[in-house]
């Protein structure tokens, strides 16, 4: 899968810009504050249709006006697909090959990328809900499965949690629609774990791969999904819905007292171990990075083995926070690969001798130049 081309208007601070865009790696090159993470941006925002900057969608939309509109035009596996989003008062609009998507969920998936960040080093060490927005983001791009399941539970919470509330309060009486929405998000619920597991287990085996050549063999990386569901009831959908059953109806009472689900896929977590100890507690800052660095390189072929087409590649001034050697590796495992879109103050601190050929786009002020 490349981008080949994108269309922005009164997108952030770009009114009116087309750039077209290399089959390999494409620099955006320049200060801080002038536009480079806001071009990366409008790549994320088109494949997702959200900003994983920001969850005020009126912020992505120039000042000037009331409405933004990002094109792009995808060459994939079967052929060329143009992909539309528009932004407004009204919410969001997507298209493919120009007929409008019905929803947003049919639209997700079109264009896949993987987004490297910064503040991605501390998807090892952050909170728990890092970890979550990881494994829901990149496996809602893998599966329409999965997106819909986590659609459909995060409404069915909501309402759970509304109405857990309502008891609290002596607003409402009736225990049996609580057991309603207990079987309805215990459906849904198990259905994501089960899924997360699945997809666990062949994200693990490719950041195996690629922890062991960064650490020289000497160490072995391992996941650990944290959930409440016990290890034996793992086994299915339907072992692990009973489960589930079973455990709201223990705490139904401390529930309504607390007046918020405390159970399911909105409260587990994922641990990262390297040779039997956990990373979070007891890992190095460098083995905390490689982790980091192998999860997200095993993502690309995850990605490739799930959808059969390679996602794009979003690095957003990562390299600098790598050392040589790290840094290294990832520019050599991309290379000839993915098409990768990676911005930077300056190329002095980028191994320019792993960049074949990439197309340079100079920013400065929302405008854009790109190198001969």
């Amino acid at each position: 899968m490349k981008l080949t081309e994108i269309e922005l208007h009164n997108f952030r601070n770009y009114v009116d810009q087309t750039l077209k865009f290399s089959d390999g790696i494409n620099v955006f090159l320049g200060e801080n504050a002038q536009g480079k993470t806001n071009l990366l941006e409008a790549i994320y925002v088109l494949a997702l249709t959200r900003s994983h900057r920001t969850n005020n969608e009126k912020e992505l939309i120039n000042w000037q006006s009331q409405t933004a509109q990002i094109k792009g035009r995808l060459q994939k596996r079967l052929g060329t697909v143009p992909i539309e989003l528009d932004l407004g008062p009204k919410g969001k609009r997507a298209k493919v090959n120009h007929l409008e998507q019905a929803k947003l969920s049919t639209y997700i998936g079109q264009l896949n990328v993987i987004l490297f960040a910064p503040e991605d080093l501390s998807i090892v060490k952050g909170a728990p809900q890092v970890r979550r927005r990881f494994m829901d983001m990149e496996f809602a791009q893998m599966s329409n499965r999965y997106l819909y399941n986590s659609t459909q539970y995060k409404k069915i919470l909501k309402q759970r949690n509304r109405y857990l509330k309502d008891l609290h309060y002596k607003r409402q009486k009736d225990r049996v629609y609580l057991d309603v929405l207990s079987d309805q998000l215990s459906a849904y619920g198990a259905e994501i774990i089960y899924q997360r597991l699945q997809l666990l287990k062949k994200l693990e085996k490719f950041a195996q791969n690629v922890h062991s050549e960064i650490s020289q063999g000497k160490e072995k990386l391992a996941f650990n999904y944290r959930t409440t569901i016990e290890a034996d009831q793992l086994g299915s959908v339907e072992l692990i819905y009973q489960s589930l059953l079973k455990h709201f109806d223990k705490i139904k009472d401390k529930e309504i007292l607390r007046s918020t689900t405390l159970i399911g896929p909105q409260r587990d977590d994922l641990h990262f171990v390297i040779n039997g100890k956990e990373v979070q507690s007891f890992g190095s800052q460098g083995q905390q990075r490689t982790t980091a660095l192998s999860v997200k390189l095993a993502e690309i072929d995850l990605m490739k083995e799930q959808t059969d087409e390679y996602p794009i590649l979003l690095l957003d001034d990562v390299l600098s926070e790598l050392d040589d050697f790290r840094q290294t590796h990832l520019l050599t495992a991309i290379q000839d690969k993915v098409q990768t879109f990676l911005t930077t103050t300056s190329l002095s601190g980028v191994q320019q001798e792993l960049l074949t050929n990439p197309r340079i786009f100079r920013i400065s002020e929302g405008n854009v130049t790109m190198e001969k």
